[in-house]
This record gives C-alpha cells, sequence and structure tokens, in this order.
C-alpha cells in the first residue's frame, strides 16, 4: 500500500525548532517534487513548502527565512525544519506526493502554545 508516513508534531513552545518528517513507502520518491502543506482550525488546507525533484525550493511568505524543506532520495524522505514557531503557526501538518491525483499523508498536529 503506498503511504505517506509524517512524524515530529507535538506541543512546542514559542519559539521552539521542531523537525517534521515524511517517509514515502511503495512509491516513487526521487523523480518527484514533494511538499509540505498545513490546515489551521477552521483554515483551509495551504501550501507551506516544497522542494523540486533537483532541490529548489519554494516558500509560502507566512513561514520563509523561519522553514526549511530538505529531502533524503536515498532514504524516499522528506523534512520540514521548523524554526522560531509562533501560534499561528498551530496546524495539521501535511506531507504531498503529486504521482496521480495527488496523496496526503495523515497528517501530525504541531500545537504551539506556553
Amino acid at each position: 500500500q503506498v503511504q505517506l508516513v509524517e512524524s515530529g508534531g507535538g506541543l512546542v513552545q514559542p519559539g521552539g525548532s521542531p523537525r517534521l518528517s515524511c517517509v514515502a513507502r511503495r512509491i516513487i520518491f526521487s523523480i518527484y517534487e514533494m511538499g509540505w502543506y498545513r490546515q489551521a482550525p477552521g483554515k483551509q488546507r495551504e501550501l507551506v513548502a516544497r522542494i523540486t525533484s533537483d532541490g529548489t525550493t519554494t516558500y509560502a511568505d507566512s513561514v520563509k527565512g523561519r522553514f526549511t524543506i530538505s529531502r533524503d532520495n536515498t532514504k524516499a524522505t522528506v523534512y520540514l525544519q521548523m524554526n522560531t514557531l509562533k501560534p499561528e503557526d498551530t496546524a495539521v501538518y501535511y506531507c504531498f506526493h503529486p504521482a496521480g491525483r495527488g496523496l496526503f499523508g495523515q497528517g501530525t498536529q504541531v500545537t504551539v502554545s506556553t
């Protein structure tokens, strides 16, 4: 079964720096652009960052300079390093693979709070 499995979320204090990971299982990974999305309560899912197969990255304005997306093709894993977290970063974070109609993982909750 094709899967994207995220991990690394949790309760984080403002200013914290967690790293999210997403492992792609039973799906071609290295040639595809990968992305991280997030959905905050009561809001639509939004693109946070994406990375092409050759490592070119783009970011939402709201996270630019604070978040870094990276990938390890040998591990079929994409990462999201999150720095200087703010309460407004609280959301469920989803990994995205564009194969077919697009595939999201199950999501990992990140809650930024004291």
